[in-house]
């Protein structure tokens, strides 16, 4: 039994840890089937939409998006900033990281906001692109 816990505690040292990665679309920019702009067209992304980097390949990356579709992007498109995009169908950001806190702003579906900062107990801490901030639930968006 001692083998047996050992042997499963070095495949699990072994493996590869893997880090979630998000970035922001830079600018609205086409996905596509394939990497490579020869590759089937799929829709145009909009500015400011979080992606998930999936796997990324001589300039051209695999994103998801919060819906769970998988496409292909330039990478010169992305951008290192992190923004997340309400899932919620209204997400209410409040002065500090308390359900009791005041509301500053609300927040519709798919509205996209600037990652601050991981908050404590479940908070984000983000920025509204006119310049109001607060802390959301996490679960209310999605890219962190």
């Amino acid at each position: 039994m001692t083998r047996l816990l050992a042997l499963l505690f070095a495949i699990g040292l072994a493996l590869p840890a893997w880090a979630v990665e998000f970035r922001t679309v830079e600018l609205p920019a086409v996905l596509y089937d394939a990497p490579s702009q020869k590759g089937s067209k799929l829709f145009v992304i909009k500015r400011d939409t979080p992606v998930e980097a999936v796997v990324s390949l001589e300039g051209w990356i695999k994103v998801r998006d919060s819906e769970g579709g998988l496409a292909w992007i330039e990478k010169k498109n992305l951008s290192e900033r992190r923004s997340l995009i309400v899932i919620a169908s209204r997400a209410e950001v409040r002065q500090n990281a308390d359900d009791a806190a005041p509301v500053v702003f609300e927040a519709e579906k798919n509205v996209s906001l600037d990652y601050v900062e991981m908050g404590q107990g479940g908070w984000i801490k983000v920025r509204h692109r006119d310049g109001q901030s607060g802390f959301v639930r996490a679960n209310q968006v999605w890219g962190h």
